[in-house]
């Protein structure tokens, strides 16, 4: 790596308003799937959560973990397969739909009641129950709190304005003891404006901070060709664990 662009990887861009009205509506989301625009979606699972898995684990069994803005993320069957149980929220019907048939997984579906015209789809093994609806809705179906969360993809996608009501749900989530791993990306944003967006981490620690301790466990330079689209020249991933203090 030359020294230019290290320079650019370390830089921690200062907290910035420039993308605080960006908005996207849950019906974009939606179309984003069926115009398969879906180039977050990694087949091969993420390769940070891969190389920490020790970290996020410590060795436990039979653990709930949660998954916010799940998408069709195989990241779920890997942690259902080593008998962990898994509970998503999306709001693509279509992604959920794929995530079961690519996974070769037979399910259920059935309204939830307390949330109209929402929906928990079900593997038949029982370990796996993904939420269709939308994410600010799942508090009121009461589906418990877990042990951990594998959050990718999922505050970098919540439109800058509403991440304290997110903040709010997460944190909601925790059981005692709970690991939080954390994704976010650092670009200049005044250059793009998402998504996904730009996340620093005195955001981080001004959203968990109070409840979490926050560590950066691994920073990463995803930068390839395609986002020079974005007008970026740099473009970083981080990985954080988020602990109960």
């Amino acid at each position: 790596m030359d020294n230019e662009r290290t320079s650019l990887d370390i830089k921690e861009y200062p907290d910035t308003e420039v993308q605080k009205n960006q908005v996207l509506t849950l019906e974009e989301w939606q179309e984003k799937w069926v115009d398969r625009k879906i180039t977050f979606h990694q087949k091969q699972g993420h390769q940070l959560l891969k190389k920490h898995l020790d970290s996020f684990l410590k060795g436990k069994s039979g653990l709930r973990v949660f998954f916010p803005l799940c998408g069709k993320a195989v990241e779920m069957k890997w942690f259902a397969d080593q008998g962990h149980s898994v509970v998503g929220v999306e709001i693509s019907e279509l992604g959920i739909r794929e995530f079961f048939t690519e996974q070769n997984l037979s399910y259920s579906e059935e309204p939830i009641m307390e949330i109209p015209g929402a929906k928990v789809f079900k593997s038949s093994s029982g370990n796996i129950s993904l939420y269709c609806c939308n994410l600010f809705d799942l508090p009121r179906a009461n589906i418990g709190q877990f042990d951990r969360i594998w959050d990718r993809g999922s505050l970098v996608a919540v439109n800058p304005a509403d991440r304290k009501r997110y903040a709010d749900i997460i944190l909601s989530l925790m059981r005692k003891g709970i690991h939080y791993f954390l994704c976010v990306l650092s670009y200049d944003p005044t250059k793009h404006g998402g998504p996904p967006f730009y996340v620093s981490d005195a955001e981080i620690k001004r959203l968990f901070g109070s409840v979490c301790k926050t560590q950066c466990l691994e920073e990463v330079d995803v930068f390839e060709e395609k986002h020079k689209s974005w007008g970026i020249v740099s473009l970083v991933e981080k990985l954080y664990l988020l602990t109960e203090k």
